[in-house]
């Protein structure tokens, strides 16, 4: 009886592993593909199932096994596919494959997709949908110093004021989240492509906002600082500790001295424009010339830069540099400093060189 009751317990051990072995396959293999969102077109013809589909989904590499996928359909008893084209990418997975599937296809050959990165201003953004749509850089720049089309903004938004409005370049650079977007056609409205980043920025900021509250700087301030932090850099484990530098060297009343903003202050663009007498030019901006946050953002940031601000690393550098790869050298001295940028200007490395 003893002998029995090892047995069996052998036996409940070894069918929990298998249980568990099996639905680690499963779970796997109906999982996404890869983590390319690159959206592809994929065709349901006329009198096809969701279980005949299986060989074509496989084909374009949209899943990752057939057979898979067919005891997914099997498990849940989808049913109900309509004929027509869809948009799906290799990131999707099973489950949102099929979803999308049964919502039915709402497939638009002109809709069009803009992306637009982190650390891109007013004016870029303006080329962005220029090059993408029906619409002028000059009719973009136009809307987006538009004092009646910004006041009926202020009115929507909780995150605008007048504040913005204040000696800026344009007051709703800063609040363009960064995303990529898809909009119906090429005749879309530059106010459609601007409310839907505001509402992006919007809901990201929403995640951020009981920091926001608790912050001892305006929202205004700190999307200033983060709009820096992002066009100085390009790594995201480097923002906490430029976030430090900043909000250091503004308790200790130094200048911030940030070159993307004596380069946004003369209408320049860094990596593009010879940087030149520019930390020289006295503007709102330049905060090589002003002391404190300067007037407004110098570009839209994405979240992390905001969240770097609410939440800087613990540091005692005092200096950061950037070169011409977007690589940051953080420093504790002036000398240290100074030393960075000589090596950098050797090297043709640095923006100013």
């Amino acid at each position: 009886m003893k002998k029995f009751s090892v047995v069996a317990g052998i036996l409940v051990v070894v069918s929990a592993l298998l249980i568990i072995i099996g639905c680690t396959i499963y779970k796997v293999n109906i999982g996404k593909v890869s983590n390319n969102s690159e959206l592809v077109e994929f065709e349901v013809k006329t009198g096809q199932t969701f279980s005949t589909i299986g060989a074509d989904l496989k084909a374009q590499n949209l899943i990752k096994s057939e057979f898979f996928y067919k005891l997914y359909i099997k498990l849940y008893q989808v049913k109900g596919l309509e004929a027509g084209k869809y948009l799906l990418s290799e990131n999707m997975g099973v489950e949102k494959i099929v979803d999308t599937l049964k919502q039915g296809s709402t497939y638009n050959p002109d809709v069009i997709t803009i992306t637009f990165r982190e650390g891109l201003n007013v004016h870029q953004i303006a080329e962005v949908i220029a090059q993408n749509t029906n619409h002028t850089e000059e009719e973009v720049l136009e809307k987006a110093s538009d004092d009646v089309y910004i006041d009926s903004l202020i009115d929507q938004y909780w995150f605008l004021n007048n504040r913005i409005k204040k000696d800026t370049y344009y007051p709703i650079e800063g609040y363009l989240f960064p995303d990529t977007y898809q909009f119906l056609n090429k005749d879309v409205t530059v106010e459609e492509i601007f409310t839907t980043m505001l509402n992006q920025m919007g809901k990201k900021l929403e995640t951020v906002r009981i920091d926001i509250e608790k912050n001892e700087y305006s929202l205004h301030e700190i999307i200033t600082l983060a709009s820096m932090i992002q066009s100085e850099g390009n790594n995201v484990d480097d923002f906490g500790k430029m976030a430090s530098v900043f909000l250091t060297r503004l308790d200790k009343k130094m200048r911030l001295q940030s070159c993307a903003s004596a380069y946004y202050g003369d209408h320049k663009i860094m990596g593009r424009d010879a940087f030149g007498d520019s930390y020289l030019k006295k503007n709102d901006y330049n905060t090589y010339v002003v002391d404190g946050i300067p007037v407004g953002p110098i570009s839209n940031p994405g979240i992390d830069a905001i969240e770097a601000v609410l939440h800087p690393s613990d540091t005692d550098y005092l200096y950061f540099a950037s070169d011409k790869n977007m690589k940051v050298y953080f420093s504790k001295t002036l000398a240290e400093h100074e030393s960075t940028i000589q090596k950098l200007r050797e090297a043709g490395n640095w923006y100013g060189s």
